[in-house]
Protein backbone atom coordinates (compact mmCIF):
# COMPACT_ATOMS: atom_id res chain seq x y z
CA UNK A 1 0.00 0.00 0.00
CA UNK A 2 3.36 2.22 0.59
CA UNK A 3 5.26 1.18 -2.12
CA UNK A 4 3.95 3.51 -4.75
CA UNK A 5 1.87 6.63 -5.03
CA UNK A 6 -2.02 5.55 -4.80
CA UNK A 7 -3.95 6.67 -8.20
CA UNK A 8 -7.35 6.29 -6.33
CA UNK A 9 -8.77 10.28 -6.57
CA UNK A 10 -10.30 12.22 -3.29
CA UNK A 11 -13.67 12.87 -2.90
CA UNK A 12 -12.82 16.53 -3.40
CA UNK A 13 -11.39 16.12 -6.45
CA UNK A 14 -15.00 16.06 -7.51
CA UNK A 15 -17.68 17.84 -8.05
CA UNK A 16 -20.75 15.71 -6.08
CA UNK A 17 -20.81 17.52 -2.52
CA UNK A 18 -22.90 19.99 -1.39
CA UNK A 19 -21.26 23.73 -0.15
CA UNK A 20 -21.79 22.67 3.29
CA UNK A 21 -19.94 19.68 3.31
CA UNK A 22 -17.04 21.66 1.23
CA UNK A 23 -17.18 24.36 3.97
CA UNK A 24 -16.93 21.93 6.48
CA UNK A 25 -14.46 20.21 4.94
CA UNK A 26 -12.07 23.30 4.51
CA UNK A 27 -12.18 24.46 8.24
CA UNK A 28 -11.14 21.47 9.10
CA UNK A 29 -8.07 21.42 6.76
CA UNK A 30 -7.31 25.00 8.13
CA UNK A 31 -7.52 23.45 12.20
CA UNK A 32 -5.29 20.38 10.91
CA UNK A 33 -3.27 23.00 8.96
CA UNK A 34 -2.30 25.21 11.83
CA UNK A 35 -1.81 22.45 14.56
CA UNK A 36 0.03 20.02 12.92
CA UNK A 37 2.38 23.02 11.42
CA UNK A 38 1.87 22.71 8.02
CA UNK A 39 1.72 26.54 7.82
CA UNK A 40 4.84 27.29 9.36
CA UNK A 41 6.58 24.80 6.44
CA UNK A 42 5.55 27.48 4.06
CA UNK A 43 6.07 30.75 5.92
CA UNK A 44 9.83 29.46 7.01
CA UNK A 45 10.68 28.53 2.98
CA UNK A 46 9.42 32.26 2.54
CA UNK A 47 11.39 33.59 4.77
CA UNK A 48 14.40 31.81 3.25
CA UNK A 49 14.46 33.89 0.16
CA UNK A 50 12.49 36.86 0.31
CA UNK A 51 14.12 40.05 0.49
CA UNK A 52 13.14 43.23 2.39
CA UNK A 53 12.32 46.23 0.26
CA UNK A 54 11.68 43.77 -2.46
CA UNK A 55 8.03 43.75 -4.16
CA UNK A 56 6.58 40.09 -5.02
CA UNK A 57 3.63 38.74 -6.46
CA UNK A 58 2.54 35.65 -4.77
CA UNK A 59 0.48 32.98 -6.49
CA UNK A 60 -0.94 30.47 -4.33
CA UNK A 61 -2.53 27.50 -6.56
CA UNK A 62 -5.33 25.00 -6.01
CA UNK A 63 -5.75 28.01 -2.97
CA UNK A 64 -8.57 26.03 -1.57
CA UNK A 65 -10.29 28.40 1.19
CA UNK A 66 -7.52 30.94 0.94
CA UNK A 67 -6.86 29.84 4.45
CA UNK A 68 -3.22 29.83 3.20
CA UNK A 69 -2.99 33.08 2.04
CA UNK A 70 -4.43 34.64 5.28
CA UNK A 71 -1.58 32.97 7.39
CA UNK A 72 1.11 34.56 4.83
CA UNK A 73 -0.61 37.96 4.61
CA UNK A 74 -0.71 38.10 8.53
CA UNK A 75 2.94 36.97 8.18
CA UNK A 76 4.15 39.67 5.90
CA UNK A 77 2.41 42.25 7.55
CA UNK A 78 3.98 41.45 10.80
CA UNK A 79 7.08 41.68 9.22
CA UNK A 80 6.31 45.08 6.93
CA UNK A 81 7.23 42.67 3.47
CA UNK A 82 5.60 43.82 0.00
CA UNK A 83 3.48 41.07 -1.23
CA UNK A 84 0.97 41.30 -3.34
CA UNK A 85 -1.29 37.87 -2.91
CA UNK A 86 -3.67 36.09 -5.13
CA UNK A 87 -5.26 32.61 -4.93
CA UNK A 88 -6.85 30.61 -7.57
CA UNK A 89 -8.53 27.89 -7.93
CA UNK A 90 -10.95 25.44 -10.01
CA UNK A 91 -13.89 25.53 -7.65
CA UNK A 92 -16.47 28.42 -7.84
CA UNK A 93 -17.36 27.30 -4.56
CA UNK A 94 -13.59 27.69 -3.36
CA UNK A 95 -13.64 31.08 -4.55
CA UNK A 96 -16.99 32.21 -2.89
CA UNK A 97 -15.58 30.93 0.51
CA UNK A 98 -12.01 32.27 0.22
CA UNK A 99 -13.56 36.05 -0.97
CA UNK A 100 -16.00 35.48 2.13
CA UNK A 101 -13.36 35.13 4.58
CA UNK A 102 -10.14 37.04 3.56
CA UNK A 103 -9.26 39.62 5.87
CA UNK A 104 -9.06 42.58 3.41
CA UNK A 105 -8.74 43.51 -0.13
CA UNK A 106 -5.03 43.03 -0.04
CA UNK A 107 -5.48 39.43 -0.83
CA UNK A 108 -7.58 38.29 -4.98
CA UNK A 109 -9.11 35.32 -5.76
CA UNK A 110 -9.41 34.21 -9.36
CA UNK A 111 -11.28 31.24 -10.47
CA UNK A 112 -9.13 29.40 -13.42
CA UNK A 113 -6.80 26.85 -14.03
CA UNK A 114 -2.96 27.99 -12.96
CA UNK A 115 -1.94 27.93 -15.89
CA UNK A 116 -3.70 30.96 -17.17
CA UNK A 117 -2.59 32.85 -14.25
CA UNK A 118 -0.62 35.27 -16.58
CA UNK A 119 -4.35 36.51 -18.00
CA UNK A 120 -4.97 37.87 -14.56
CA UNK A 121 -1.21 39.27 -13.66
CA UNK A 122 1.59 40.20 -16.00
CA UNK A 123 4.16 38.95 -13.73
CA UNK A 124 4.54 36.16 -11.26
CA UNK A 125 7.64 35.67 -8.43
CA UNK A 126 6.31 33.55 -6.37
CA UNK A 127 4.17 29.91 -6.95
CA UNK A 128 3.01 28.27 -4.08
CA UNK A 129 1.77 24.84 -3.67
CA UNK A 130 0.38 23.66 -0.58
CA UNK A 131 -1.04 20.33 -0.32
CA UNK A 132 -1.77 21.09 -4.13
CA UNK A 133 0.52 18.47 -5.81
CA UNK A 134 -0.35 15.28 -4.31
CA UNK A 135 -3.26 15.91 -6.18
CA UNK A 136 -1.64 15.13 -9.69
CA UNK A 137 -0.30 12.27 -11.28
CA UNK A 138 4.05 12.68 -11.55
CA UNK A 139 3.60 14.34 -15.54
CA UNK A 140 1.35 17.34 -14.42
CA UNK A 141 3.62 17.63 -11.57
CA UNK A 142 6.45 17.81 -14.02
CA UNK A 143 4.71 20.22 -15.99
CA UNK A 144 3.99 22.53 -13.12
CA UNK A 145 8.10 22.97 -12.71
CA UNK A 146 8.58 23.46 -16.31
CA UNK A 147 5.60 26.04 -16.07
CA UNK A 148 7.26 27.91 -13.02
CA UNK A 149 10.48 27.92 -14.63
CA UNK A 150 9.18 29.18 -17.79
CA UNK A 151 7.95 32.10 -16.07
CA UNK A 152 10.76 32.46 -14.37
CA UNK A 153 9.11 32.06 -10.85
CA UNK A 154 10.28 30.09 -7.52
CA UNK A 155 7.85 27.54 -6.57
CA UNK A 156 7.14 26.25 -3.05
CA UNK A 157 6.63 23.06 -2.67
CA UNK A 158 5.07 22.07 0.85
CA UNK A 159 3.22 18.35 0.53
CA UNK A 160 2.65 15.45 2.32
CA UNK A 161 5.50 12.38 2.79
CA UNK A 162 3.62 8.80 2.14
CA UNK A 163 4.51 7.30 5.33
CA UNK A 164 2.75 4.60 7.44
CA UNK A 165 2.93 6.60 10.30
CA UNK A 166 1.70 9.81 9.01
CA UNK A 167 -0.94 7.47 7.60
CA UNK A 168 -2.49 5.96 10.75
CA UNK A 169 -2.46 8.54 12.57
CA UNK A 170 -4.24 10.78 10.57
CA UNK A 171 -7.02 7.94 10.21
CA UNK A 172 -7.34 7.56 14.03
CA UNK A 173 -7.62 11.16 14.53
CA UNK A 174 -9.98 11.97 11.55
CA UNK A 175 -12.09 9.39 12.48
CA UNK A 176 -12.48 10.43 16.44
CA UNK A 177 -12.26 14.51 16.19
CA UNK A 178 -13.77 14.95 12.18
CA UNK A 179 -17.12 16.04 11.48
CA UNK A 180 -16.10 15.85 7.45
CA UNK A 181 -17.17 12.65 5.66
CA UNK A 182 -14.40 14.40 3.17
CA UNK A 183 -11.90 14.92 5.65
CA UNK A 184 -12.30 11.06 6.98
CA UNK A 185 -12.12 9.85 3.35
CA UNK A 186 -9.66 12.14 2.11
CA UNK A 187 -7.53 12.80 4.57
CA UNK A 188 -5.74 9.10 4.58
CA UNK A 189 -5.66 8.70 1.09
CA UNK A 190 -3.88 12.72 0.53
CA UNK A 191 -1.07 10.43 2.72
CA UNK A 192 -1.30 7.87 0.50
CA UNK A 193 -1.12 9.87 -2.47
CA UNK A 194 2.06 11.43 -1.21
CA UNK A 195 5.44 11.25 -1.98
CA UNK A 196 8.61 10.23 -1.14
CA UNK A 197 11.99 12.23 -1.52
CA UNK A 198 13.55 9.60 -3.96
CA UNK A 199 9.79 10.38 -5.71
CA UNK A 200 10.72 13.60 -5.71
CA UNK A 201 14.22 13.56 -7.11
CA UNK A 202 12.75 11.60 -9.79
CA UNK A 203 10.18 13.76 -11.10
CA UNK A 204 13.04 16.87 -10.86
CA UNK A 205 15.03 14.97 -13.00
CA UNK A 206 12.17 14.62 -15.38
CA UNK A 207 11.93 18.33 -15.28
CA UNK A 208 13.85 21.10 -16.41
CA UNK A 209 14.57 22.29 -12.88
CA UNK A 210 18.81 22.62 -12.42
CA UNK A 211 18.50 24.74 -9.17
CA UNK A 212 16.31 22.85 -6.20
CA UNK A 213 16.48 22.36 -2.66
CA UNK A 214 14.41 19.40 -1.19
CA UNK A 215 13.67 19.05 2.72
CA UNK A 216 12.02 16.84 4.97
CA UNK A 217 9.61 18.74 7.51
CA UNK A 218 7.46 17.87 10.21
CA UNK A 219 5.32 16.54 10.52
CA UNK A 220 5.28 13.86 7.33
CA UNK A 221 5.63 16.82 4.94
CA UNK A 222 8.12 17.50 2.20
CA UNK A 223 9.11 21.32 1.34
CA UNK A 224 10.94 21.81 -2.10
CA UNK A 225 12.20 25.32 -3.46
CA UNK A 226 12.74 25.62 -7.24
CA UNK A 227 14.47 28.68 -8.85
CA UNK A 228 13.98 29.47 -11.98
CA UNK A 229 17.19 28.53 -14.41
CA UNK A 230 18.57 32.37 -14.54
CA UNK A 231 19.35 32.32 -10.43
CA UNK A 232 15.94 33.90 -9.61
Amino acid sequence: MFKHRSNKKELLDGNEMSNVDLFQNLRELHFINKHLGGYKISLKALQRFIKPNQSYILVDIGSGGGDTLKQIYRWSESRKLNLRLIGIDLKSVCIEYSSKNKPNSCIEFVEDDYRNITNHVNKVDIIHACLFCHHLDNKEIVDLINFSIKNHAILLINDLERNPIAYYAIKILTFIFSKSYLVKHDAPLSVLRGFTTKEWMSILKQSNAQNFSIRKRWAFRHELIIYSNDGS
